[in-house]
């Protein structure tokens, strides 16, 4: 489905240049706040996505012209896939965020976000400026807004998804914002999921992976 998705977003579509600025990839000292930790979705705050595509659809229908009016040619064709575009902007950015667990290490020089069911994200900061990665889906680099990271994906044909995380004073409560944005579609779609830290409970089994039973998993020590 993801796949199917993103060649729905890519077909057509033009270079962006990335969100970061020259500013925001610089800092001194300290990384400006600390993400480190074990995090979990809190549902009950989290963005409704048929709400956010329904007020989405409705911006976006203002722009296009009206249709009591003679069409121009073209004009019904474009409104369309408009439409479309932003449905899929929509379902992509509900995979992108659909992990209900965030593993997040941080060091001196890197940020790692571990995602359930999905690529990690990676933030390499060395001598106090952001380096870009490269990997499979695209380039990826962050930036520091204030206290916020800002994480940007570019992907090949002008797809860009930008992660921005806050984090509360007491560094219990984390928000991060997605938007997810295409040359094929004028409006980007965002979504808000907020999470709370947890720590994880310490494991009593022992595990190891496996060609025929994949992993086995024991109370005692397995011997290898």
């Amino acid at each position: 489905m993801l796949f199917t998705v993103v060649l729905l977003l890519l077909f057509s579509a033009c270079s962006q240049q990335p969100i970061i600025t020259d500013e925001m990839i610089r800092f001194e000292g300290r990384m400006p706040a600390n993400f480190g930790g074990s995090w979990e979705r809190n549902y009950a705050r989290d963005d409704d996505v048929n709400a956010v595509l329904n007020d989405a659809y409705n911006r976006l229908i203002r722009t296009v012209p009206d249709q009591r009016r003679p069409a121009i040619a073209g004009t019904e064709q474009s409104a369309s896939k408009q439409m479309n575009s932003l449905v899929a902007l929509a379902r992509l950015a509900e995979l992108i965020t659909r992990p209900d667990v965030l593993t997040i290490s941080q060091t001196r020089h890197e940020i790692s976000i571990a995602r359930k069911d999905d690529f990690d994200m990676l933030c390499a900061f060395y001598d106090g400026v952001a380096k870009a990665i490269e990997n499979n889906n695209g380039t990826e680099i962050c930036g520091w807004d204030g206290s916020h990271l800002v994480s940007n994906l570019v992907l090949q044909g002008g797809l860009q998804v930008t992660h921005r995380f806050t984090i509360s004073a007491n560094g219990q409560q984390m928000r991060v914002v997605t938007t997810v944005s295409s040359t094929t579609s004028r409006t980007p779609f965002t979504l808000r999921r907020f999470y709370s830290k947890f720590k994880r409970p310490t494991s009593g089994f022992n595990c190891i992976e496996t060609f025929s039973m994949k992993r086995v998993c024991s109370t005692t020590e397995i011997v290898r």
